[in-house]
């Protein structure tokens, strides 16, 4: 689907010289001389690679649909990650490296959506919280529990988070998975 660079927006994936690229930032500058343009950050989906890209106003582009199939993690052997799709029970292998940090997150069983291009699996979104046992925290300083502060914590995956005073070694917490932050206390 072709769209004016002016309505490119972060997070659009769009074909350029021949790859699919992830926009990361755009800014659009108009200058006192000459025309408009797109100012775009894009992030290469196949291989990481990193781009600043200028695209003039009228200038059109190509955005890209990718196809979602729910998955299930099944196990992790090395640096390989082993999913099963959830209608054939087909199995697929990837790269750890397709997930970055959230990797750590992934669980046994655990539902994931596999974003796919030209039947080729470009990246896997996790829940955005998880449950996680604590399983080591640091104890709380006297007098430290007036004031906001957090204390770091363990969990059982081996994440370094932030808590709040109360919580320690042994408790049930949700984390927010990409930004590896304490939400709450689990029910």
């Amino acid at each position: 689907m072709k769209i004016n660079a002016v309505e490119i927006r972060p997070g659009n994936i769009l074909e350029y010289e021949g790859g699919i690229w992830k926009t990361v930032k755009i800014q659009h500058t108009q200058p006192g001389k000459g025309g408009a343009y797109m100012q775009v950050e894009m992030k290469n989906l196949i291989d990481g690679r990193k781009t600043n890209v200028r695209f003039r106003s009228a200038e059109s582009v190509e955005r890209v649909r990718l196809d979602t199939v729910d998955f299930q993690y099944l196990f992790r052997e090395g640096d390989t990650l082993t999913f099963m799709d959830k209608q054939n029970y087909e199995q697929i292998t990837l790269d750890a490296g397709i997930l970055g940090d959230a990797a750590a997150f992934l669980q046994d069983g655990m539902d994931v959506v596999m974003e796919l291009w030209e039947e080729r699996p470009i990246s896997v979104q996790l829940p955005d919280t998880i449950e996680a046992l604590i399983v080591e925290a640091d104890a709380v300083v006297k007098g430290q529990t007036a004031s906001s502060s957090f204390k770091p914590a363990i969990l059982e995956n081996g994440v370094r988070v932030m808590v709040p005073p109360h919580i320690g070694a042994g408790t049930r917490i949700v984390v927010d998975v990409y930004e590896q932050t304490y939400v709450k206390r689990a029910d």
